[in-house]
This record gives structure tokens, sequence and C-alpha cells, in this order.
């Protein structure tokens, strides 16, 4: 049975607390100071510490620093009526599982709880941070990825200008980086210029440099992304936000392979490999104007597609292990591992930012979720539903009807009671399907439902089927 400590002043609240915790199954002991609670630790430690922060002699804050020394791998959870940033700040920058507001929630703290008692590295060695960040490479075993692999294999060494197509996010300036590391001109520079992130009236001297007295205040040279990937490569990325009087410029530049400084005189060779990139259809844009045909035909004499992450779902448990460790060599954290139905989860998603939201998704987590293990709770909430959603859509969808819509309908037509009736309803259903589905077992139930095990036996308990697996 785990054993919780609580540290609170207030006496009633010790002992409301408690029993609350002893009828969902915990043993506990309560302390009216910090003092106690540390003389008690030279006896035994609990599997989680409740604390408050302001406590009579030592606060809150200062147990926590004294724990995180003596008693590192003890989860402990503050608890406070004052919240505020500087005492969330203090709380978790002194090494907090978790922090809550008072007056508690108990379904909030049980599945803090059960989280915490869970994440728990029993009488082992933390897990050690990682020495040396991941390498940044293109990863994937799908086809898609293997076709990706092999042309790049094909192309690293050639000097030919490349053309790389695909969605937002998807990682087309890793490859770029991929040919230039594996091309001819390897120890030379990479310079990237992202043409939809710099002004019209600034692009042309960014990518050119001009010389002093070009223009109104050009009151010195400068030198253009051409010239400083002099014996490297030369990466244009989002080409497709290019103005149409650039295009006819850099055409130019890549038919000749010179080009000429603005108010320069003398010709400039072109001495780097130029990799161009966009996630727009630059045929649509050419059929709309807005892209030059002959710049077009140009670029797409060689050109590689970057699939988008939807399809190859196969990759993604690679990609999210991949950078939680990158994660957490960054922010200095033990990389998280996720459980089994956050990772089904997220396999369901379609990732419409492809990798980049992949990647962001691992940081945030690595920053927000306690412990080390990152459960179906802890996804944003459109992901937790992602698996459910999507197949009761092609389900219900299949027969010609919007489940959404017909749930939406129905809700707007209900009386403020059956609308309460409903919604109750719909949680039951969720937990007779979740008791079916694992046998009767209610810790794989409360899994699958994402919530603790016992939030699930709160909630049974409410409908008058107590009783434990």
């Amino acid at each position: 049975m785990p054993e919780i400590w609580i540290v609170d002043d207030e006496a009633n609240l010790r002992w409301v607390l408690g029993r609350a915790l002893e009828t969902e199954g915990y043993r506990v002991e309560g302390f009216a100071a910090a003092e106690e609670v540390l003389a008690r630790l030279a006896e035994r430690a609990p599997d989680v510490l409740i604390s408050d922060i302001r406590l009579p002699g030592r606060d809150g804050l200062t147990l926590l620093e004294e724990l995180r020394r003596s008693r590192p791998d003890l989860p402990v959870i503050v608890v406070t009526a004052h919240t505020d940033l500087p005492n969330a700040l203090a709380a978790y920058g002194g090494g907090a599982f978790e922090y809550l507001p008072k007056p508690i929630d108990l379904d909030e703290l049980a599945a803090v709880l059960d989280r915490a008692l869970r994440t728990r590295p029993p009488a082992e060695p933390p897990v050690p941070r990682s020495s040396r960040p991941p390498a940044e490479t293109l990863l994937g075993e799908a086809p898609a990825m293997q076709r990706l692999f092999r042309i790049l294999g094909r192309l690293a060494r050639r000097e030919s200008d490349v053309l790389i197509l695909g969605e937002t996010g998807t990682g087309k300036e890793l490859v770029a980086r991929t040919l230039h590391v594996h091309g001819p001109r390897p120890s030379g520079p990479f310079v990237a210029v992202n043409a939809a992130a710099i002004p019209e009236d600034l692009l042309e001297s960014e990518l050119f440099g001009h010389e002093r007295g070009a223009f109104t205040g050009a009151v010195g040279q400068h030198v253009g992304r051409f010239e400083q990937a002099r014996g490297g490569t030369l990466f244009l990325d989002e080409i497709g936000d290019m103005p149409l009087s650039l295009q006819a410029r850099l055409l130019r530049v890549l038919a000749e392979r010179e080009f000429y400084r603005l108010g320069g005189r003398s010709p400039m060779a072109v001495e780097a490999r130029i990799l161009a990139a966009t996630h727009r259809d630059l045929a649509a844009l050419v059929r709309e104007g807005r892209f030059r045909e002959d710049l077009y035909h140009r670029l797409n004499v060689v050109a590689i597609r970057v699939p988008p992450l939807r399809e190859r779902p196969g990759d993604i448990p690679v990609l999210l292990r991949h950078y939680l460790e990158d994660a957490a060599f960054r922010f200095g954290h033990a990389p998280k591992v996720l459980v089994t139905e956050a990772l089904e989860r997220l396999v369901a998603w379609p990732w419409p930012g492809n990798v980049r939201e992949l990647q962001n998704l691992c940081r945030r987590l690595t920053l927000e979720v306690a412990g080390l293990e990152i459960t179906v709770a802890d996804l944003p909430e459109e992901m937790r539903a992602s698996t459910s959603i999507r197949s009761a859509t092609t389900l219900v969808e299949s027969r010609g009807v919007s489940w959404e819509k017909g749930l939406r309908d129905w809700l707007g037509s209900c009386s403020e009671a059956d609308f309460t009736a409903t919604l109750r309803r719909l949680e039951e259903l969720a937990l007779e399907e979740a008791l079916r589905r694992s046998g009767g077992r209610r810790e794989a139930a409360a899994r699958l439902l994402g919530i603790g095990r016992n939030t699930l036996y709160r909630r049974l308990r409410r409908r008058g089927r107590g009783g434990s697996s």
C-alpha cells in the first residue's frame, strides 16, 4: 500500500485530506511542520510527500530544497492557497513533482499521485542525462523515406543545383544541409536565406550585396549571400515567395553563373552550389502568373520531394524517441518515455505541421510533464482524442451522417436536465466500453481512458460499482 505524507499546519485540512486518501487505498501520515518530517525521514521515507508552502519554521520551499539534496528520488507535490508566479517558479525550480492550488481538487490530486507513483524509479539510479545531443539527421524507415535517401545518395556528390519540395515542417533545410555535408564542398560555408522573411526592398541587396553609394543609406560595401557562400552551398528557402522582379535576376545568375553587386560594374562568379526549397506548388504559381515559367523549368531539372509525416506513420515512434532525447539534452533533463496508449494517440494524429510540430511537442512535453512517463492525460486535448474521434468519424460518416453535427444538434435541442443526463450517459458509455475492452481490469481501463486509476475508482463508486481489480 503506497504511503503518503502530508505536511500542513492546518490540522483540519490534514485530517480531511488524509481520510480522502485513505479511502482511495493509501496509507497516510500527517505532519504540522517541516522539522517533524526531516526527523521522521531518518527512520523511513514515504512514496510521495505533499507539502504546503507556508509552514511554521522552515517553509515548504526550504523543505523542498533540503529534500532535493537528501532524497532526490522522492516526488514532492507542493500545494498552496497563495498561487502566484514567484511561488510556481520557486516550486518547479526547486524540483517539485507538481504544484497544485488550494482548495485541492481530489480528482486532480489522485491523478497526480497516480502519475508520481508510476514514474518514480524504485530504488534504482536515476536515468542518466545524455552527455551529447542526438545527431541532427534525417530519420525514417518508410518506403517514401528510403526513396528520399537513395535520391540524396545519388545527388550528394554532384555539383548540380537542386529544388527541394515539401510541406512546411517536413525538414527541407535538413535535406539541404545533408546535401551540403555529403557534397563536393563540405568544408565550405552553408549559407541559408529565407526569401519570405526579408522585405522585398532589402532582398536584392541581401542576396547580391551592394557597393558604397549604390542607394540612399548605402554608406559602405555590403557582401551578399552569394559571396558569403563562396566555396560552399547557398540555400534559398521559400523560393516561391520571391518577388517577380528578383526572379528574373536570379534566372540570369543561375544561367550565367555570375552576378553584379548593386552599384557594381565588375561581374562576380558564382562559386557555390545553389539549393532552393519551397512548400508552394510552383506549377500552380506559374499558371497564376506569380512565378516565372523559365525560372521554374531551370529549378525543376533536379527536384526532390520530402514526404509529409502523415504518409509515413510508421516512422513516428522513431522520431518521437529521437526528439524526446534531443529535448532532454537541450533542457538538461532525463529523457521521458511515452506510455503505449499515448504513443498510439500520437501515431493516429495527422501532424499538419509535420516533423516540426512533432519536435515542438516533444520539447513542450519535456518541460511540462512531471516524472519520466508521458501518459495520454499529458497530451494536448486534440491529440488525446485523435484515435477515438477519427475512428468514430469514419464509422458514422460512412453512413452519410456527421457524428459531430448530430451530437451538436441533439445537445442544442436538450433541456438543461437532458443536457446533464446526456453528458453523464456519454461518460458511462465510455467507462463501460473501456472496462469491456480491458476484460474488467480497471487499471487497464483507466489507461484506455487516459485517467488515473483512483479517478476511475471514484467515478465507478459514484455509479455504484465499487471494489477493485
